[in-house]
């Protein structure tokens, strides 16, 4: 090998190694991958940066804006509205909610999808008094089966699309996806709801029936005596020479009640002061304050909230500003005006000091804020109530016009009058103007780790096929495989896509397998198109971790799940779609000579 393919195989070793990991996050990860193939020279320093003017890069910004925009019109909560109103056993419920959650997902982002439905679901579960861990999994995998029937479903539909065109050929149209992608969907869905849902653990950890979270556990009162020494001080210097973990969620002073009541303010003599905290931390300081206990009725959920006031239970999303961070590094309290009271970890309530716990996407939380705030609040944190929102419905003029302006955005690629990447931004635009999103939203609503990690990747398989790096692995697997049909190949790209997914970001998946298809193609002398579209195809079946998609992820908390659930349906589920995939790729994408 030469020196350049060295640099790319260990360059490309280290990044999966890292995105394994999960120690930083995949965005950081593709900019260190970006730094050293720049450094190293395998990728020109003038075209490093080329990667964030690809298309497939505007493409995914601009169907994550067009999503926010369609949630506006109220379409979405339209289909909110009707969801939590669904009767019928749990074969229907099933049925109705991951087909909602499929074609949803062809036409928005996956993750997207799934939050809106969430909320939904987790209602409908503590209504009929079922585990969500039924609902939520096989939930998650309708949006990945949605995300494969149509070009801007999901980022590796598109980056294939990029990969056809740098190839020479026109790119992808919107539905060029749909034959093969739609009939896997409705295969998987088939499985999914008459036979998947059972494999999956029922646990009934729910966070919205309260048994997760129990307030009269973990809160009491405390009066402060006259010998206390927080007489005089402040709500923010409680903590001072009292090594315990805690958080005050309300305060009683002369028989009037404060609920999340302000840093500032200054203790006084007889304050009753509503502590949340175990019983190790509450001995902790009352010995260390002189504080006395009131041993009063026990506090419930009710009494520490108000028209002011709410308690929040909320799911840590894959983009928050809150991964990898403590609370105490995030400054909750005072930057956030938002009490942390607990936090859950696979359906199991953490017990550690809540100030030094790192937190991870999927975690659920039990926040105290105030209510007018709420919403903006957890916007910045980028965490999703569970508690079903209230509903907007929007008025059919918007309604309408929010479908017409994406309708002609999508008829416009269909029929190749109109790259795709100009289709939509068209669309964004026109949305802008029609006031159906404002610019903060805009830019809110793009998924921007996902650009980053996009816009950095797509140098490194440029790189991957400049060094012929690409070329070699091919040849390896046809030398490997130089007794079977091509067909076997092509089997062989979709599972070995489908296991590199499980591990990493399906858009860096299909970044690494799309050179490594098309040196196949070329090395067989056929089209690239069954190659390309059986990679993307492979890319967007990570059912067997909840680390391989963001969807997953999300639903881990809530559901309950741990690591090893999701192969028990995955597994079935992603055999099954090798199945069925592999005949309608041979079908609808022929091998014919290139």
């Amino acid at each position: 090998m030469l020196l350049e393919q060295w640099l790319i195989f260990g360059t490309l070793l280290f990044t999966l190694i890292l995105f394994i990991n999960g120690r930083w996050r995949y965005d950081v990860v593709a900019l260190i991958a970006l730094l050293i193939v720049t450094l190293t020279g395998l990728v020109p320093a003038d075209q490093a940066f080329s990667g964030f003017s690809n298309p497939a890069v505007v493409t995914v910004a601009a169907v994550l804006v067009l999503s926010r925009g369609l949630q506006n019109s109220g379409l979405v909560d339209l289909i909110g509205q009707q969801l939590a109103r669904l009767e019928g056993g749990v074969l229907v419920q099933l049925a109705v909610l991951t087909g909602i959650c499929l074609t949803l997902s062809a036409f928005m982002n996956n993750v997207g999808a799934l939050a809106l439905l969430l909320p939904v679901t987790l209602q409908l579960a503590a209504r009929r008094n079922m585990s969500p861990s039924i609902f939520l999994m096989p939930l998650a995998f309708a949006s990945l089966l949605g995300g494969m029937t149509t070009l801007i479903g999901t980022p590796p539909n598109i980056i294939a699309s990029s990969f056809r065109e740098q190839n020479g050929a026109p790119p992808f149209n919107m539905f060029d996806f749909t034959p093969v992608g739609l009939g896997v969907a409705l295969t998987g869905l088939a499985f999914i709801v008459l036979v998947g849902w059972r494999l999956i653990p029922q646990r009934r950890s729910q966070s919205q029936t309260g048994v997760m979270f129990e307030i009269e556990t973990y809160t009491t009162e405390v009066r402060l005596s006259p010998e206390s020494k927080l007489i005089g001080k402040r709500l923010r210097e409680i903590n001072q020479g009292v090594n315990a973990q805690l958080t005050v969620v309300g305060l009683v002073r002369n028989g009037e009640r404060m609920l999340a009541p302000s840093p500032q303010i200054v203790f006084q003599q007889n304050d009753i002061l509503i502590i949340s905290a175990d019983t190790a931390n509450l001995e902790k300081l009352i010995n260390g304050t002189g504080l006395k206990l009131v041993g009063s009725e026990k506090i419930t959920r009710a009494d520490l909230e108000s028209d002011e006031v709410s308690l929040i239970e909320a799911v840590i999303m894959p983009n928050s500003l809150m991964v990898g961070e403590t609370a105490f590094s995030l400054n909750l309290r005072q930057q956030h005006d938002v009490n942390l009271l607990a936090i859950a970890r696979q359906g199991v309530r953490l017990g550690a000091r809540l100030d030094r716990i790192r937190f991870q996407v999927g975690d659920v939380l039990l926040l105290q804020s105030h209510t007018g705030a709420a919403k903006d609040v957890l916007a910045t944190l980028g965490c999703l109530p569970l508690a079903a929102r209230d509903l907007r419905i929007g008025q059919p003029r918007r309604l309408m016009l929010a479908l017409i302006i994406f309708g002609g955005a999508l008829l416009a690629t269909t029929f190749g009058q109109v790259a795709v990447q100009v289709a939509f931004l068209g669309a964004v635009v026109a949305m802008l103007l029609a006031r159906l999103l404002t610019l903060r939203e805009a830019y809110d609503s793009v998924d921007w780790p996902i650009i980053v990690l996009l816009g950095a990747m797509i140098p490194l398989g440029v790189a991957l096929e400049t060094t012929g790096g690409a070329q070699l692995i091919a040849e390896g697997l046809l030398q490997i495989t130089d007794a079977l049909p091509p067909a076997v190949i092509l089997v062989v790209m979709v599972v070995a896509t489908m296991f590199l997914s499980d591990l990493v970001n399906n858009a860096a998946a299909v970044v690494v397998m799309a050179p490594i298809g098309i040196s196949i193609a070329d090395g067989l002398a056929v089209s690239v198109d069954p190659f390309l579209i059986a990679i993307a195809l492979g890319a967007s079946c990570a059912f067997l971790t909840p680390i391989g998609h963001q969807s997953n992820t999300l639903v881990m908390g809530p559901g309950g799940y741990r690591f090893g659930d999701y192969w028990r349906m995955g597994l079935l589920l992603e055999i099954i779609v090798v199945l069925v995939a592999t005949p309608l790729i041979l079908f609808f994408w022929p091998l014919l000579p290139a």
